[in-house]
């Protein structure tokens, strides 16, 4: 295979090698605080800050957590959806020297108390409906700390004053939040709180800024270490490759969740360096983006397949002007060429496919928003971005067109696994991340994925550990045998389904089971279908054939159409 075959497609306004800035992560927003003090940095559900605002109250919040006893090194939780309080704890939490552990604010207690052990976290900032799940953990944990904040705490008049009797009717639930020792109250901290805070000395090639939890062949999420060197360098690859965009003048879309790696990437650390104004939302809802894009005009909308397919299949799509949108990336999931062509065609812009991995920090590949992109690959890697096919057999260099494992090298690829030797030892290999991801290169250099040599489940851009799943299954009584496989959604790209096998004697309906999972796992993690059988297939030794099961599903559908 030719070496680097890809360079010769970059455009010339993209420089195949860079150099970054050796500078701590949050260093962006000191930069863009000073350069667009004034400009709107962030607006929310009516609510405007600036870049002077945001930085002030990072400030206060680092030297609040400071004045808490955080010291280097420690690990800062962040609970919470899209809004004003996860960029500015986000950010706080690095000035203070701290680690940052992003945590889904989908968790059920389980997750919740396992990601909080293993990362050591010390601190978490919460939302405060979230704040009755916290505190039933806590004490399993090594936590300290919670900074609790509210959706209302950064809405505008009246908006402000409504939202608890929204919060009520939606949620079922007001939490009073008693401020203590322990407990602290983010609207308390924004008013008293000084910004003098005590600068922290970092190395940014060897101190971590982020833990993020992804999965594992065990079954357990494992806490990807990204250093502050390994982010910066993605940001600044991410601006390098939407080289037409302006500094200062773009306004980007925030519906990917920043407590996801390519959200936290593509859409607010890329805005807090560039000096663009981001729009958050704090959940998807299809027509909630398209009054947004109307009344917003965002210029860049990173997405999901899903969220682009949930936005043209909207009824009421034609109402809407999305005009203002110039370019969009996708990731997380397969995007279908039927989905990015309509898109493009009612936008006027250009949305291209990309790759990469949580491990990578994340983008590895993309097609040229502005220049060559071939339909159905994931591109070309990025500027500083080696990546080649491992033969499956011999574990050499695959040829053009043979399938192997892709993997990668980078500024990007993270440090390891916390606390987790062997799995990193299985994985990084003389620099170079094996992906777990199946694909081939054409002789241009374009990049194809065609199957995941894990068994990891995306639906609608979520990713899913089978094993964690079947786990919380078994833990139910009258469960003989139980296999979780991602089978074809025309919606999600997978949904969940479970194959069960009950003890003789049991009588269990999906209904109760599927209860059941809803209390011990996220939404998007339990089952949507569950079939139950009298046995599943193996092989000679006992081990269960997902693969079988899924190739059935598919074998089904084919039928079906």
């Amino acid at each position: 295979m030719e070496k680097k075959v890809w360079h010769s497609h970059y455009p010339e306004e993209i420089a195949t090698s860079m150099s970054y800035d050796e500078q701590p992560l949050h260093a962006f927003l000191e930069k863009s605080a000073e350069k667009y003090a004034e400009k709107k940095a962030i607006h929310f559900m009516g609510k405007e800050l600036t870049f002077a605002e945001v930085f002030s109250q990072s400030k206060k919040m680092a030297s609040y957590m400071q004045s808490l006893g955080l010291q280097k090194g420690d690990r800062v939780a962040i609970m919470l959806p899209n809004c004003p309080q996860a960029v500015i704890s986000y950010y706080g939490a690095l000035m203070a020297g701290a680690i940052v552990v992003q945590t889904n604010p989908l968790y059920k207690e389980r997750e919740l108390e396992y990601q909080l052990n293993d990362s050591g976290a010390t601190f978490i900032v919460c939302l405060d409906i979230l704040l009755p799940r916290v505190t039933s953990v806590r004490g399993n944990t090594l936590l300290k700390h919670t900074i609790v904040t509210g959706i209302k705490d950064y809405l505008p008049f009246p908006k402000n004053l409504i939202y608890p009797f929204i919060q009520k009717k939606e949620y079922n639930m007001v939490v009073k939040v008693e401020p203590s020792e322990e407990t602290h109250v983010w609207q308390s901290i924004m008013d008293q709180s000084s910004e003098t805070y005590q600068k922290v000395d970092v190395n940014p090639k060897e101190d971590l800024a982020l833990l993020q939890y992804t999965g594992g062949t065990t079954g357990h999420p494992k806490g990807v270490m990204l250093t502050h060197y390994n982010l910066v360098s993605n940001v600044q690859m991410c601006d390098a490759w939407l080289y037409k965009t302006k500094a200062g003048q773009e306004t980007v879309l925030g519906v990917l969740p920043f407590f996801h790696v390519y959200g936290m990437t593509t859409v607010m650390n890329i805005s807090i360096m560039a000096g663009s104004k981001m729009v958050l939302l704090p959940k998807f809802n299809p027509e909630d983006v398209l009054k947004t894009i109307q009344k917003q005009k965002p210029t860049l909308f990173p997405g999901a397949p899903t969220i682009y397919v949930g936005i043209l299949n909207h009824p009421n799509l034609n109402k809407y002007d999305l005009s203002s949108i110039e370019a969009c990336i996708s990731g997380s999931a397969p995007l279908p060429i039927e989905v990015q062509e309509q898109f493009e065609k009612i936008t006027g812009g250009n949305l291209v496919e990309g790759y990469g991995l949580t491990e990578s920090s994340p983008v590895t590949h993309s097609n040229f928003v502005w220049s060559k992109r071939v339909n159905g690959s994931v591109g070309v890697p990025w500027p500083d971005t080696d990546s080649k096919i491992f033969n499956m057999e011999n574990s050499e260099e695959a040829t053009i067109g043979e399938v192997g494992e892709i993997a990668v090298k980078g500024p990007q690829i993270m440090k390891g696994y916390w606390n987790n030797q062997e799995e990193t030892d299985n994985v990084l290999k003389d620099g170079w991340l094996l992906t777990g991801d199946l694909g081939y290169m054409d002789e241009d250099g374009y990049f194809y994925i065609v199957d995941r040599k894990k068994d990891m489940i995306i639906a609608g851009g979520y990713n899913i550990y089978p094993r964690e799943v079947e786990e919380v299954i078994y833990e139910y009584e009258g469960i003989q045998e139980a296999v979780v496989a991602g089978i074809p959604d025309p919606y999600r790209g997978e949904t969940v389904k479970a194959y069960v096998v009950l003890k003789e004697g049991y009588d269990i309906t999906e209904d109760e089971l599927n209860e059941y999972c809803r209390k011990q796992l996220a939404a998007y993690k339990v089952p949507k279908i569950y079939e139950f059988r009298d046995e599943l297939p193996k092989t000679a030794v006992g081990k269960i054939l997902r693969r079988k099961l899924v190739d059935e599903e598919k074998e089904k559908q084919l039928q079906s159409n």
